[in-house]
């Protein structure tokens, strides 16, 4: 198995191609969910008067917060799968 260290962190292919997919998968699903979010129509993200709820706030904060944390997940894989690259 071809292992490479990148900074004090091992990481060998098939993880390095997981936290990539992990970080890809993450912005996939959360940016779906924004969408719908936004789109809401059932008076949980929005008012009567159009106003966002308490619902639309956490659950905009809980998709920014994963869209952090996936993005910083792909970035490892990606550094992880350039160092596999490197003599």
């Amino acid at each position: 198995m071809h292992d490479t260290t990148t900074r004090g962190l091992r990481l060998s292919k098939p993880v390095s191609l997981f936290l990539l997919a992990f970080g890809v998968w993450s912005w996939f699903v959360w940016i779906t969910f924004v969408k719908n979010l936004w789109k809401d129509s059932s008076g949980l993200a929005f008012d009567d008067a159009g106003d966002p709820t308490g619902y639309f706030w956490v659950h905009l904060l809980l998709a920014i917060t994963s869209f952090l944390l996936g993005t910083a997940i792909g970035v490892i894989g990606v550094r992880g799968l350039r160092a596999l690259r490197q003599p």
